[in-house]
């Protein structure tokens, strides 16, 4: 991307995220509607990490410390809640405290954050099922069931065994991706998102479509989270097996892009007639394209930088609220599934696009 074009997304991104930090005050935000106004949601909800990760990374680019105010006490609450209501927590600990507790602590070298962090670690792996290989989703009576968000989640305990030099978080997100590669990824590159087995003998049941069109289909955010999660397995593991698995998913994701490069929210829909798209899914892949490039020999590097690179242009062109500074979210256009948040802004499609876009400006920390 050339780099005055770049720059001047970026110089657009500052100005905005300063709105957004007026606008949200000490929200916790989700999903904002027609009405351009972001909701307030409770801490356990699993996207309440990404405002902060929004903000550290916004202070780790600039250095500005209203970025650093702004984010520090989201893992103080998050701790709060996660005390109080532990049992409405789940797989989902990776996204919440990487983006707050984790990468306060990487920047800022803060124990509390480092110590909330490995208490989330611990959390996530005490979901281990031994039996299966699996990480086990949600909660209630869903013992035996795994989804493909879990390859981003797994960040979390690769950054753990780093930390602590302890070999069996990284034993149970190895285990875990070889279970989704062999059970949550098709033969073409496509993906399931909710996988079955029997919770007592690990034997694979069935797929269901989750929030996707159909145990068939492929959910465009399913298929972004396994592209972008199994470039950062190879990144913690460098095994080769990893890497080519997340190439195999992008080839699939490239491909079956419109001609915006910004997926609708499945990609087998019978008819796109009235369908919406997902700003998030496009996001989502365009920073895991990116871990991709880095990954990958000289001569295939342009292949993933440019499909990225096209679906940013296409995101800062045609999907960015830049000329509706009342609105506070970043892009609009996105979809949480083919029932709930239809054509709406999602706070994860907004940090993935600031994620991106701070890797193209040469960004090399990571926390997922």
């Amino acid at each position: 991307m050339d780099k005055a074009y770049l720059e001047q997304t970026w110089s657009k991104l500052e100005g905005k995220v300063d709105r957004m930090i007026a606008q949200l005050g000490g929200k916790t935000p989700h999903v904002a509607g027609a009405d351009g106004k972001y909701d307030d949601t409770p801490m356990e909800w699993w996207t309440s990490g990404f405002w902060a990760g929004i903000l550290w990374v916004m202070y780790d680019m600039t250095g500005k410390e209203h970025y650093k105010e702004a984010a520090w006490n989201r893992d103080v609450k998050m701790e709060e809640r996660f005390v109080q209501k532990a049992q409405n927590f789940h797989h989902d600990v990776g996204f919440q405290f990487l983006s707050t507790a984790v990468i306060k602590h990487a920047i800022t070298g803060d124990s509390e954050g480092l110590r909330r962090g490995l208490d989330a670690a611990n959390f996530l792996a005490s979901r281990f099922n031994l039996a299966g290989n699996f990480l086990r989703a949600w909660n209630g009576d869903k013992l035996g069931w795994s989804i493909i968000d879990s390859m981003m989640n797994v960040s979390l305990l690769f950054w753990a065994s780093e930390t602590t030099g302890d070999p069996r978080y990284k034993q149970i997100a190895v285990r875990h991706s070889e279970t989704t590669m062999k059970y949550g990824v098709r033969e073409d590159g496509s993906t399931n998102h909710i996988i079955s087995f029997d919770p007592d003998t690990g034997e694979y049941i069935e797929s269901f479509g989750g929030q996707g069109l159909a145990p068939d289909s492929t959910w465009s955010r399913g298929n972004s989270w396994a592209l972008h999660g199994f470039a950062n397995v190879y990144r913690y593991t460098g095994d080769a097996r990893f890497l080519n698995e997340a190439k195999r998913v992008a080839h699939y994701f490239i491909a079956a892009l419109p001609d915006d490069h910004v997926p609708y929210w499945d990609f087998r829909l019978e008819s796109l007639e009235g369908m919406s798209r997902d700003s998030s899914a496009a996001a989502i892949a365009a920073s895991g394209l990116l871990e991709i490039a880095d990954a990958v020999p000289a001569g295939e590097k342009r292949l993933y930088a440019d499909a990225a690179e096209r679906i940013l242009r296409s995101l800062t062109e045609n999907y960015a609220t830049w000329d509706r500074p009342d609105h506070e979210a970043i892009l609009l256009h996105a979809t949480g599934s083919g029932t709930v948040n239809i054509d709406t802004s999602l706070i994860y499609g907004d940090y993935y696009y600031i994620e991106a876009l701070a890797k193209l400006r040469g960004w090399k920390r990571r926390i997922y």
